[in-house]
């Protein structure tokens, strides 16, 4: 089939891999287009605007990284939506607001294109290997069209609703990891003056009912970063981390819903963004917040 893949950051580019990888013909686009160097290098064909990659391909999968990205890319000059939509699949992983979902899912519809938004809990790793988790939105005969390439992509999928229901579910996903993180600093800096080893103390903070699954496999990173090693490969960049709590807090407002844990660890993040770490992954947010409250010391 051919696939094309909108969007060439950490994740859109994970998942063209993964698409070459099991067969697929890709072509990709992004808006800095060095970004595709690497997939251009490996076999796909590079488009010079989303239109035309609509044009070329029987399904486009879309990742980009906001609201405003997306309303770019879809209604602006060459964009998505300025091409032939006719008998084209769209398949929208993006994280962004549910209205937004429901705005650019209309305008697909309305061009005779059918649209699904499937946003994913799992990061670049995940994505190579084909084991993300699929929160879909629209309707049943638009799903399945796009389940082919979705379980190609998804180790589970899970059809939330309408179009909208997919962008929500994954705002709710991503919340609790990402307070996580900040809660899990804040306990990293009342353990300080016991004076354990990195690998230690995570060990056993790691063994505890308040324990996400991900920290099998971030814990030993976050050790590391606390024993003042260098960071490993960003799966998750704090910038993203950043961009969805803002999302959710900003659709809590739209729905009259108070969130103020996550509005607390959105300053968190944006301050440890403005510190330099917008690139790194989202699991230094705990190192960063020790540091910053017990000066810089590498035993936590």
């Amino acid at each position: 089939m051919k696939i094309g893949v909108c969007g060439t950051g950490r994740m859109g580019s994970s998942i063209a891999q993964r698409l070459m990888a099991v067969g697929h013909e890709v072509a990709v686009w992004n808006r800095n287009a060095d970004k595709t160097k690497p997939l251009t290098a490996a076999g796909a064909k590079l488009s010079a605007s989303p239109a035309e990659l609509i044009k070329g391909c029987e399904t486009v999968v879309v990742m980009l990284l906001n609201d405003a990205a997306s309303e770019a890319v879809y209604r602006g000059p060459s964009g998505i939506l300025g091409a032939d939509l006719s008998g084209k699949l769209v398949i929208d992983m993006s994280t962004v607001r549910p209205d937004t979902m429901v705005s650019l899912g209309t305008s697909v519809a309305g061009k005779g294109g059918a649209f699904v938004e499937c946003p994913v809990g799992g990061s670049t790793a995940p994505a190579r290997e084909g084991k993300l988790f699929g929160l879909a939105g629209g309707t049943e005969a638009d799903l399945a069209k796009a389940r082919p390439v979705l379980e190609q992509l998804c180790r589970r999928i899970e059809h939330v609703g309408d179009l909208g229901a997919g962008a929500t579910m994954k705002l709710a996903v991503n919340l609790p990891l990402l307070v996580y993180w900040q809660a899990l600093g804040e306990a990293l800096t009342i353990c300080k003056p016991l004076n354990l080893p990195p690998e230690r103390l995570i060990d056993i903070l790691s063994d505890t009912a308040g324990t996400p699954t991900a920290m099998k496999g971030r814990g030993a990173a976050i050790a590391k970063l606390l024993g003042g090693e260098k960071p490993g490969e960003t799966a998750f960049a704090v910038s993203a981390a950043k961009k969805d709590l803002a999302t959710a807090v900003a659709f809590g407002q739209s729905i009259h819903a108070s969130l103020p844990v996550t509005s607390s660890a959105l300053k968190c993040f944006e301050q440890a963004e403005a510190d330099g770490l917008a690139d790194a992954d989202a699991t230094t947010v705990p190192v960063h917040w020790v540091k910053q409250q017990t000066g810089k010391g590498s035993n936590a």
